[in-house]
């Protein structure tokens, strides 16, 4: 995988947790992590506070705190993106 894969899959998807993109990518997190953290220093992509929700609606964030990226503001996003990772493919 390399970084415009990852930038890729977070435009299409605006927001997505790290254990989605995980399982996405077949990554390993520390894998991820320093290749979004490439991503935050260029200005593509940020981390969101911790506790922020999702906003799926699936109350998996209600056991853990998601880890969670989006697209940085004034990234192009494509027409047609989803809103918001649907984190339930992910848990269940």
């Amino acid at each position: 995988m390399i970084l415009s894969q990852l930038l890729d899959y977070l435009r299409s998807r605006r927001r997505a947790s790290l254990l989605d993109m995980q399982h996405h990518f077949h990554a390993e997190p520390e894998a991820l992590r320093a290749m979004l953290a490439t991503l935050e220093r260029k200005g593509r992509v940020r981390r969101l506070p911790p506790g922020t929700i999702c906003g799926a609606g699936c109350s998996y964030c209600n056991q853990q705190a998601p880890e969670l990226y989006e697209i940085a503001e004034g990234a192009t996003i494509p027409e047609g993106a989803q809103p918001l990772m649907d984190l339930r493919r992910a848990h269940g």
